[in-house]
């Protein structure tokens, strides 16, 4: 159903609104044109309106509208929490189809499939391939992001990445950043979000304060970008660290002395924000537990690394760039499984994961699907319930089931079952024209 540029409101009372801080109740979230236009208290809005509130006023709109509205504009949405729609900072794929095949029909199909858990944003990832091949992807990506509203960006992995540790990249294409590669990158600048790169490489803190400055020069702000294995020294001021456990360096002796690596670095650094696949299979329970503990609800960026066998049934083969892979209990192997290939799983999963596995309470399992992977990339309009915010929703049942979705409230489905079991109400109305 699109609701084109219209005006909506969504009224939630029963504990609905999931923030940063805890699940509030009693407010209501008025939605004009894309846009989160007021949060007001239920009832609130009608009270002012009768004392006087300003024409016009957020309030008085609110209070307006749902007076005005026909019985046939009135949809019971019968679920229990409105959060913010999920971003998700690492898809390579989904249902077969990778971002690697440069097509605007593959980029969709990923799209709605990874929509069906609660993502609104994501950034495509590319994998480990000649340049040539990537700055294919990267013209494709900026042709179909103002069609495709969810595309929100590149995340570009590979080829500037560790040959000991590429886990299913392809260890062939991996290369050094030389100027002339890194130029070749920055021509997409407008698109590329973020870049992996492994700080031990030669001519790497060259690289990120290239794509640093480029990124300064667009936004006036720093372009974070990831390190990937160990490194003598690192920059906080553009680490984000990559799928934390995987593919990165950890405690090793040095001698008759025992260093740390990349991990424990991240782990101490309170400036450095983790990636974390917490899909069950890439990481412990216990390890996801102790990043939790030592990065705190604030620190943890949840991302799928989601490749093209999510989706697809048990056993399914698909492929990585030319790397034949298979679909087993849940998660992609390389068919001769010698290492994981990426995750099977949707944003709404990982956020299951966190609460049931790793006991993270629901408002900061939504925070680190929301909020932080927007501030780590600097979307300031997304990733939250507040004014001015665009409205990128999610509906969640109590089972943390996905009921619903809109991006800028375009977007919505309301053929879900679970509508008529939970047992909190909710409402949603909307205004035409």
């Amino acid at each position: 159903m699109n609701f084109g540029d219209g005006q909506i409101e969504y009224d939630f009372p029963e504990r609905a609104l999931i923030f940063p801080d805890g699940i509030r109740d009693g407010l209501e979230v008025v939605v004009e044109n894309g846009k989160i236009a007021a949060i007001t208290e239920r009832g609130h809005a009608r009270a002012k309106e009768a004392d006087g509130s300003p024409p016009g006023s957020p309030r008085s709109r609110s209070a307006r509208l749902r007076c005005s509205v026909p019985a046939g504009f009135v949809l019971d949405l019968h679920g229990n929490y409105l959060a913010p729609g999920f971003i998700d900072l690492h898809v390579h794929g989904a249902l077969g189809r990778d971002a690697m095949e440069a097509s605007a029909e593959g980029f969709q199909a990923v799209c709605d499939y990874h929509a069906s858990g609660g993502t609104t944003s994501l950034l495509l990832a590319t994998a480990t391939a000649p340049l040539d091949s990537i700055a294919d992807v990267l013209s494709a990506i900026r042709e179909c992001c103002c069609s495709i509203k969810q595309i929100a960006g590149v995340h570009v992995e590979g080829p500037f990445i560790s040959k000991a540790k590429c886990g299913a990249q392809r260890a062939e294409f991996i290369e050094n950043p030389s100027r002339a590669s890194v130029q070749q990158l920055l021509d997409y600048a407008d698109v590329i979000k973020r870049i992996t790169i492994a700080p031990e490489l030669r001519g790497a803190f060259e690289a990120i304060e290239n794509f640093s400055h480029a990124q300064d020069q667009r936004q006036r702000r720093p372009q974070r970008c990831m390190g990937r294995g160990g490194a003598r020294r690192f920059r906080t001021r553009h680490a984000q660290r990559d799928t934390s456990f995987n593919c990165m360096s950890s405690a090793r002796r040095r001698g008759i002395y025992r260093v740390g690596g990349l991990l424990e670095f991240a782990l101490s650094e309170p400036r450095i924000s983790c990636e974390l696949i917490a899909d069950g299979h890439h990481v412990s329970e216990t390890l996801m537990k102790m990043l939790y503990r030592a990065k705190g609800p604030r620190g943890i960026c949840l991302v799928t690394d989601a490749t093209a066998g999510a989706g697809l049934p048990d056993k399914s083969q698909f492929s990585l760039f030319g790397r034949d892979c298979v679909v087993e209990d849940g998660v992609c192997l390389l068919a001769d499984h010698s290492a994981l290939a990426g995750s099977a799983s949707r944003m709404i999963d990982l956020v299951r994961t966190m609460v049931m596995k790793v006991n993270v309470p629901l408002h900061e399992a939504v925070m680190m699907a929301t909020e932080n992977p927007a501030r780590a990339v600097g979307f300031e309009a997304k990733g939250c319930l507040k004014v001015d915010a665009d409205a990128d929703l999610v509906v969640l049942s109590p089972e943390l089931e996905c009921c619903e979705h809109s991006v800028a409230v375009r977007k919505f489905s309301l053929t879900n079952p679970r509508f008529q079991r939970t047992n909190y109400w909710c409402r949603l109305v909307f205004i035409r024209g």
